[in-house]
This record gives structure tokens, sequence and C-alpha cells, in this order.
């Protein structure tokens, strides 16, 4: 059942997509902004914010809502949570338009995924009118029948990566939800940024495929494993930077490079610092670890570091060598330097707001470099031509 009759709109799919990839990055480094500056429970309920859908302007406007009960409205902060809330709600918007063109070949594809998100949204109504077990179940459901609905999608074509990139965001959306509503439980907060990481990563791929720009070198096989490899090491850093910030270990190791807090190996506490679940109820704001775990969650951080930096100087010295790689190996050693320098400035600098914001951007623009690069040597099928071309 095909919803859209012109197909004029689906030969925008890359452009449309290229767009979602620019507001995903968006979004990822404003949540890194509200996260780090401490605004990630400044609207109590959600999605709204003490009951309206922007934000109050003072506390004597919010003091009338219930959630004034759950904590004091903070004017300075309560639009930057709503503010993302907001921009990750276009970007489900434009996901979702994504994953109408990208399904539109499919049998009654259009129709499953209308009445997938139209079960999501009555989810919502539901949550906010108290019936949460109900809400549960229509929202479980309908991301059900996305998954259902990208499993049966051909593997080669775009519609399966639309479809599951919209179900990604959903899932997304309900983590931002716990976020709030189990008070920054770490483990909640860190999916919640690998959610944000592989919504940017899909997007980044639908992207590269919908515009049918391949690069055509030597050795893909080779490379397409050597970048496999680096984009789960990349993974696999960014959630334990995730684990950093959620749990406030930052600055555990004090304003000391390469040494922590005047020692190669100075007191921790990894059993503490890999707990991932300590229950519901407790307030995780400014975190609960005492400082062994905190220093032993940055040693890890930092161990993994040079994991990841000796793996990227690795795969950009074997880029160097294939004819046409050259720009991307270079641009690959320059992210990685620059995220590097971050790094080592939020420690010696105290963790200043712009840095701190800067290091999880640099870290979404790494993850999509090898995503795109991925991409784009991975061969363009039949399927996939028909589908950009509407």
């Amino acid at each position: 059942m095909n919803l859209i009759p012109s197909s004029r709109l689906a030969r925008h799919l890359h452009r449309i997509a290229w767009l979602a990839v620019a507001l995903a990055l968006l979004v990822i480094v404003f949540g890194a902004f509200v996260r780090l500056s401490h605004a990630g429970l400044s609207c109590p309920d959600w999605p709204t914010c003490y009951g309206r859908v922007t934000w109050p302007k003072a506390a004597v406007d919010a003091a009338a809502h219930a959630a004034s009960d759950i904590r004091v409205f903070d004017a300075s902060r309560a639009w930057r949570e709503q503010v993302h809330r907001h921009l990750a709600a276009t970007l489900g918007m434009l996901t979702l338009l994504l994953a109408l063109l990208g399904a539109r070949k499919q049998r009654f594809g259009m129709l499953q995924i209308l009445a997938a998100t139209g079960m999501v949204a009555l989810a919502i109504v539901l949550y906010m009118r108290g019936a949460h077990v109900a809400a549960a179940s229509l929202a479980a459901a309908g991301e059900a029948f996305l998954l259902i609905l990208a499993w049966r999608c051909s593997d080669q074509a775009l519609a399966r990566v639309s479809v599951l990139t919209l179900a990604v965001v959903i899932f997304q959306a309900l983590l931002g939800m716990w976020t709030v509503t189990w008070l920054l439980k770490p483990v909640v907060v860190m999916a919640h940024l690998l959610g944000g990481m592989t919504t940017l990563a899909l997007l980044g791929w639908l992207a590269a495929r919908a515009s049918q720009l391949p690069l055509r070198v030597v050795e893909l096989a080779s490379l397409r494993l050597w970048l496999r490899l680096g984009l789960g090491i990349v993974l696999t850093q960014i959630a334990l930077g995730g684990w950093v910030s959620a749990n406030y270990a930052a600055m555990a190791c004090g304003m000391d490079f390469p040494k922590c807090l005047g020692a190669w190996w100075p007191a921790h506490d990894f059993g503490q610092a890999l707990v991932l679940w300590r229950g519901i109820g407790v307030d995780y704001e400014g975190g609960v670890l005492d400082a062994p775990a905190r220093t032993a969650i940055q040693l890890m951080h930092r161990m993994f570091a040079v994991v990841v930096l000796l793996y990227v100087v690795a795969l950009a010295l074997r880029l160097l060598k294939v004819p046409g790689m050259r720009g991307w190996a270079l641009l690959l050693a320059a992210l990685t330097a620059l995220q590097l320098g971050l790094g080592m400035a939020n420690v010696l600098t105290g963790l200043p707001l712009p840095v701190a914001v800067a290091h999880n951007g640099v870290a979404a623009l790494l993850l999509l470099l090898m995503v795109t690069l991925l991409a784009r040597l991975a061969p363009i099928s039949t399927e996939e031509v028909s589908d950009a071309r509407g």
C-alpha cells in the first residue's frame, strides 16, 4: 500500500537522510551539553516540563504542577532539557519519513509503520494519564511491529535500515523517559548515549548508501574487516566514556595526567565500578560511588584509549597504502588526535563545559566517519539503486 502517490519525495531520500544525520549530531552534542551542565533532571516529568509542552518561565508557573514536589524548578536549566526533547522529537519525525520512504515498496510496509507509530503515540498519552502498564504494552507492541517489518525487508535494500533506525529512535525516546523517571540511573544514561550514537551510525549508513557514491578501491574485503573491528573498538570506548560521565568519574584522578592521583596505579575498586544495576529509586545525580570505584572507571577509560589510539594509527597507515584513501586516512588521524587532545584537556583544565561537550561531539564525528567509509566501501545492490531513485 503506497501512501505517497508521487515518487518525487523519494528521489530526495539521500538529502533527507543527510539532514537527519546533521540533526542527530546536533541532538548528541546538545544532549551532552544538557548532561554535563547537570540539567538532565530539570524537567522531572516526561514528555512535558512541569506539565507544559515548552517549559515554565518562572517558578510561580511551575508551582501548580505535581512535578514541583519532585524537584524545585530551575529556570536556567529547564529550557535545556526541554529543547533537547524537542530536537529529538524533530529527529523522530524525520526518521519516520525515512522509514515510510524506505518501506514504500514493501507490501503493506507503510501501513505497518503508521500502525506501529500510532501505537507508540497512544502509549505516550496513556503514560501521561498514569496507565503505565497499558502504555508499556502498547510501546512494546509497536516496537515489535517495526522489528518484524525490518526483519522481513530485503537485507540489501534501504528499507531494512530505515525501519530499524525508526525502531531505535523510538527505543531511544523510552530511554530518555527512563533517564528522567529513574533519576539518572547510570546504566540507562550510558544506554541513552549509545542509543544516540547508534542512531547516528544507522542514519550515516543510510545516507551514504542512498547517495550511491561507492569507493572503487582494491582489497575491499580486507578494508571492510579493518573498519568493522575499528567500529567495535570506537563504540566500546564511547560506552566507557558514557560510563565515566554517568558515574561522575571524569575528575576521579584529579587534574593529573598521565598519572592518576599522583600514581600510575592508584587505589581502585573495579568490582564496584562494574556494577550495572543498583536498584530503582536512588537519585544518581552527582554519583553514588566512592572514590576508588570512580578512579577505576577513569582508569578503564584511559587504558582503552591507548587501544583505540594504537588501532586507529594502524588503520590510518593501512588506508594510506590504498590508492584514493589518503584523504580518509588523514581525516581519521586528525579526528583521533583532536579527540585525544580534548580528553587530556578535560583533565588538565578541570572539565570545562565547552571542552567536555566537544569531546562528545568529536567522538560522534569519528564514529560517523568510520560508518560512512564502511558504507561507501560496500557494493551497491540493484535494490538499493531502485530505492534511491524512487
